[in-house]
């Protein structure tokens, strides 16, 4: 079979989720990924990501938030798999910060439950975390992480037990859209569709004949330090964000023993398709940079490194999505530009795809991740 309603180029986190949807409303879909999925290769491996709920920027982010939580549930319950940790999130800065004064007002509006300790109360209940007097933590009670790799090995299921079709291994050799439709080669064959969806993540540069995206592909390096688990541990302890001077990090606890694992939210190598990917440790900011962070904030979490690994951001230059229809095509899709924050939107960005190709419209607010804003220069907050 070659004709399909839609095709998905990039079948990672965000194209697996937007298969399942699609095929659950009886869409003849295919998707192709360059890899086998869930792999080493993209932005979703690495066992764990956060998911929270309050954001610092535009509400929409704290919407959508609350509704991918909610497809991540109806996943869990459709497979009958854990894949959503209620460990809470602890987001720490210095008191003045703007960006957690933002984070309280969202709370507020949608009604969260976030605590907003200072730091002796944040010693008391962790005594592993260690502050300065100056910084405060929000504590969401309902936030949590997610098992990554699981999530899209659930939703891969989901998508083929519901009529899916998906290629692997598969790199794509040439992409033509045209008026009616589209036409996706490949070295094992040639395959057609009405509807595209784009969602190749840091691997968007090689469609450029297709689409050009203000996307710059960043390595990014993360840890697991053996630790206390009398302290860290998964059932004690929750995921954390923080700031300092030096930098922007974010964590999980232990999970069975295996270490917290931090990582960098800013800084890291600039990337293309082509390039070398270096392993964990080819630099030395790789674990100099998280052991800072955790001797400064979780000094019984940074022994030896257990486990080091590299994936990849994607990043646009206001490191807010990219969710619409291509410029001059109405029936090519791109959802790309997620920033290292986008994995706890997978869910409800999947529903969004399936609905602007079934529907042409979603009921998710995705004005601020329109790609007309970077050719207007609007790229704030």
């Amino acid at each position: 079979m070659s004709a399909y309603d839609v095709i998905v180029v990039g079948a990672g986190s965000m194209g697996m989720s937007a298969g399942f949807y699609l095929a659950k409303q009886n869409v003849k879909v295919l998707l192709i990924d360059k890899y086998d999925p869930p792999h080493v290769a993209g932005s979703h491996h690495g066992e764990t990501r956060l998911i929270r709920h309050a954001y610092s920027g535009s509400p929409t982010y704290t919407a959508m938030a609350l509704k991918a939580d909610k497809l991540w549930q109806e996943l869990e319950a459709v497979t009958n798999q854990r894949l959503i940790v209620r460990s809470g999130v602890l987001n720490i800065g210095a008191a003045e910060s703007v960006n957690l004064g933002n984070k309280m007002k969202s709370t507020k509006a949608f009604g969260l439950k976030v605590d907003r300790l200072d730091a002796d109360e944040i010693h008391n209940r962790w005594p592993g975390v260690r502050l300065p007097e100056s910084y405060v933590g929000l504590f969401e009670q309902e936030a949590g992480f997610l098992y990554s790799e699981d999530c899209v090995r659930a939703y891969r299921q989901q998508a083929l037990a519901a009529g899916a079709r998906l290629l692997v291994n598969t790199p794509i050799t040439c992409i033509n859209v045209w008026n009616s439709g589209v036409t996706v080669q490949t070295l094992d064959g040639t395959y057609h569709a009405d509807q595209l969806i784009l969602s190749t993540g840091a691997w968007f540069s090689e469609l450029d004949s297709v689409v050009q995206l203000p996307i710059r592909s960043v390595r990014k390096a993360v840890a697991w330090f053996k630790s206390d688990d009398t302290l860290y541990d998964s059932t004690r302890f929750p995921g954390f964000t923080f700031g300092a001077e030096y930098g922007g990090f974010y964590g999980f606890p232990s999970i069975n023993g295996s270490g917290v694992k931090i990582g960098r939210h800013d800084a890291g190598q600039t990337w293309k398709p082509g390039l070398p990917f270096e392993p964990f440790g080819h630099y030395d900011q790789d674990e100099n940079d998280l052991r800072q962070a955790l001797e400064a904030f979780l000094p019984q979490a940074a022994g030896q490194v257990v486990r080091g690994a590299v994936c990849k951001y994607e990043c646009t230059p206001d490191e807010h999505f990219i969710i619409d229809h291509h410029p001059e095509h109405d029936h090519v899709f791109i959802a790309g530009g997620f920033s290292g924050h986008g994995f706890k939107f997978a869910s409800v960005v999947g529903e969004i795809l399936s609905d602007l190709t079934r529907k042409g419209t979603t009921e998710q607010d995705i004005s601020p991740f329109a790609l007309s804003r970077f050719q207007e220069g609007d790229q704030n907050e």
